[in-house]
């Protein structure tokens, strides 16, 4: 049970810019600055609130997508591909490559 209490203490100092910054992040999601702090030194994506609805949405889109792109596979295989649905698959693709690419850009800027 010991190793679960926080017993060693650390002096941080902080610009009164940098120090509005992590008072903001961690009133923002919720939690006093030393647990935002250990939040951040334990690097666990999943922790992260913002990364979970980011992430929930992503599989949601590609879900969606995939879906329609079954949709398209079996009436190739079913003998009844059109151009139309060529365009289509094209076009859900970029979409699926677009919302990852978005997803990418905003994990980093997290």
């Amino acid at each position: 049970m010991a190793d679960k209490v926080h017993c060693i203490r650390k002096t941080l100092r902080l610009m009164p810019q940098e120090a509005k910054v992590l008072s903001d992040k961690a009133k923002a999601n919720g939690m006093n600055e030393a647990e935002y702090i250990r939040l951040l030194i334990s690097q666990k994506p999943n922790d992260y609130p913002e990364v979970r609805k980011l992430l929930k949405e992503l599989i949601n889109e590609i879900n969606r997508i995939g879906i329609n792109i079954n949709q398209i596979v079996f009436n190739s295989n079913a003998q009844i591909y059109s151009k139309k649905d060529k365009e289509q698959l094209v076009a859900y693709m970029k979409k699926l490559n677009q919302s990852v690419s978005e997803a990418v850009v905003k994990i980093g800027n997290q």
